[in-house]
């Protein structure tokens, strides 16, 4: 069974009433939608109170679910329109902290990839880079910086990157495209390389 038919079927409980089905789908994407909302909000517990609206919203919105797009593409659409209504609401700009915290390395360890050339050199080299990046993301417009984070961090598809923003796939990758161009030019003086490359 693909993880979509999985989560299909805990809708489909969801949906003839039973609350367990959904404690698991709670648990399941909570920590990608409090990491996708650390993107967007710098407290931790606005963070929280953001995620838990935006679980209370889907839920209230589950017997309306059919099932046109994967029930995390749902879910994301739905936490970052709640961020995006709590942003407008307190009237503060949005943006996106550490985007290489320890909690990505889910997907990268940075411990066993430094590991051979961990001098202070390189260490400081590794953390100048970082930081450019963070910056440069933070400075992205909003739909170029969700699409981003979407693509890079949470290692979306593009056709669920277009589902969860609400645009054409052709609006995503010009999106993404111009926020690496972004993010080239602020590491082309740190890694002196020439403006035909983009990363």
């Amino acid at each position: 069974m693909s993880e979509r038919d999985a989560d299909a079927e805990l809708v489909a409980r969801v949906q003839r009433g039973d609350k367990q089905a959904f404690n698991l789908l709670v648990i399941k994407y909570q920590r990608k939608i409090l990491r996708l909302l650390s993107r967007m909000i710098r407290d931790p517990a606005d963070i929280e109170d953001v995620a838990q609206e935006a679980f209370i919203k889907a839920y209230r919105a589950l017997p309306q679910f059919r099932g046109e797009s994967a029930f995390y593409t749902w879910l994301y659409r739905i936490a970052i329109n709640t961020a995006r209504n709590w942003l407008s609401s307190v009237a503060k700009r949005p943006s996106a902290p550490n985007a290489l915290e320890s909690e990505d390395g889910e997907t990268f360890n940075e411990t066993d990839s430094l590991s051979d050339i961990s001098t202070p050199e390189s260490m400081a080299a590794s953390r100048e880079i970082a930081e450019t990046v963070n910056a440069a993301i933070e400075e992205l417009p909003e739909d170029l910086r969700n699409a981003i984070v979407l693509r890079e961090i949470e290692g979306m598809s593009y056709e669920d990157i277009a589902q969860t923003m609400g645009c054409p796939i052709g609006t995503v990758r010009s999106r993404i495209y111009r926020a690496r161009e972004a993010i080239a030019r602020r590491l082309r003086p740190i890694l002196d390389t020439d403006a035909q490359r983009r990363w």
